[in-house]
């Protein structure tokens, strides 16, 4: 990985919790939690 890429990768995480914070009210990561527990259950039935 090249510094560049790592660079942009900090910007990309950071303005997801900017965004977070500011529309979602720090509740991205509790919505997000909820949709990969309801993946997981449906990958799981599949297997």
């Amino acid at each position: 990985m090249t510094n560049t890429i790592a660079i942009w990768l900090v910007a990309f995480v950071a303005a997801i919790f900017l965004a977070d914070l500011v529309w979602f009210g720090w509740d991205l990561h509790i919505a997000l939690g909820r949709e990969l527990l309801r993946l997981l259950e449906w990958v799981a039935f599949w297997r």
